[in-house]
């Protein structure tokens, strides 16, 4: 006779789990950004809220009805987004706020962007996801901005090209180079100027052991300190993806290893340590 085993719960499986609302992004060349989400199950008016990392600021956008049953929330470049990493959520009434995932981020209008600096800053917004796999901007407000270029890794030293905005190059513009930490006083370096754009080079022979980071003065002493960074595309977090060689050199402080890189937020340094051996 055939024995039949008791039945049980079942447990729950992935597939049963409510799937987190998901948004799709478009930025624009302006620094803009709309996004698109399908309308929730429950009623009341929708939100798309952005929470700032330090869980202080906010941004609520209402979604409204788009095309083919969708929800839609524009963040127009004028409506200023304080500099740091925003939480994406959708809050639907006077119910809790869900994490957003992402879906489709169509950035190709953020690829070599040139912004006109006319209102004296620039402002950069990259959607992007995190490593929990949630939705999240990353937000930059310079102004003025210094934007890095080409970097060209010679033998000795790193050429730096690069171009500011809201804010004119004058006659006595130079770079500056500061150590972390008082025991690295700063390092003035000519600039040769065309127009908007500027070049200079790091002698890396005339540094000892550190981290430098790279600013522009485009007015001299009297005018704005700007950090030289790397804003104008679409990668939200360079420092993994942008890598450079590093050199030995020698110096007065004995050989040393240096070479550029960028930080979590996307601005230029160099770093100079001591060489193996």
């Amino acid at each position: 006779m055939m024995t039949l085993a008791p039945q049980t719960a079942q447990t729950p499986t992935d597939e049963d789990a409510a799937v987190p609302p998901r948004a799709d992004c478009l930025a624009d060349s302006a620094g803009g950004l709309t996004f698109d989400m399908a309308e929730p199950a429950e009623d009341g008016d929708t939100h798309l809220v952005l929470i700032h990392r330090d869980g202080i600021q906010e941004v609520r956008l209402p979604l409204a009805p788009a095309a083919d049953g969708r929800l839609r929330a524009a963040l127009p470049s004028f409506v200023e987004l304080p500099e740091g990493r925003w939480d994406a959520f959708a809050q639907t009434g006077d119910g809790e706020p869900q994490r957003l995932t992402p879906g489709l981020n169509d950035l190709r209008s953020l690829v070599d962007r040139v912004p006109s600096g006319a209102r004296g800053h620039v402002a950069v917004r990259i959607p992007y996801a995190t490593k929990h796999g949630n939705l999240s901007v990353r937000s930059w407000l310079r102004a003025p901005h210094a934007e890095a270029g080409e970097l060209h890794i010679g033998e000795g030293g790193l050429g730096v090209h690069g171009q500011v905005y809201g804010v004119a190059l004058t006659p006595d513009a130079y770079a500056e180079l500061t150590g972390r930490g008082e025991t690295h006083p700063g390092a003035k370096l000519g600039v040769h100027r065309d127009q908007a754009l500027f070049r200079f080079t790091v002698d890396y022979g005339d540094l000892p052991e550190g981290v430098w980071d790279l600013w522009l003065r485009p007015a001299g002493e009297s005018g704005p300190r700007v950090r030289i960074a790397r804003l104008l595309d679409d990668i939200a977090d360079k420092k993994p993806i942008f890598t450079y060689p590093k050199v030995t050199v020698e110096t007065e402080y004995g050989p040393v290893t240096a070479g550029p890189y960028y930080t979590s937020d996307n601005d230029l340094s160099v770093t100079v340590t001591a060489a193996a051996g």
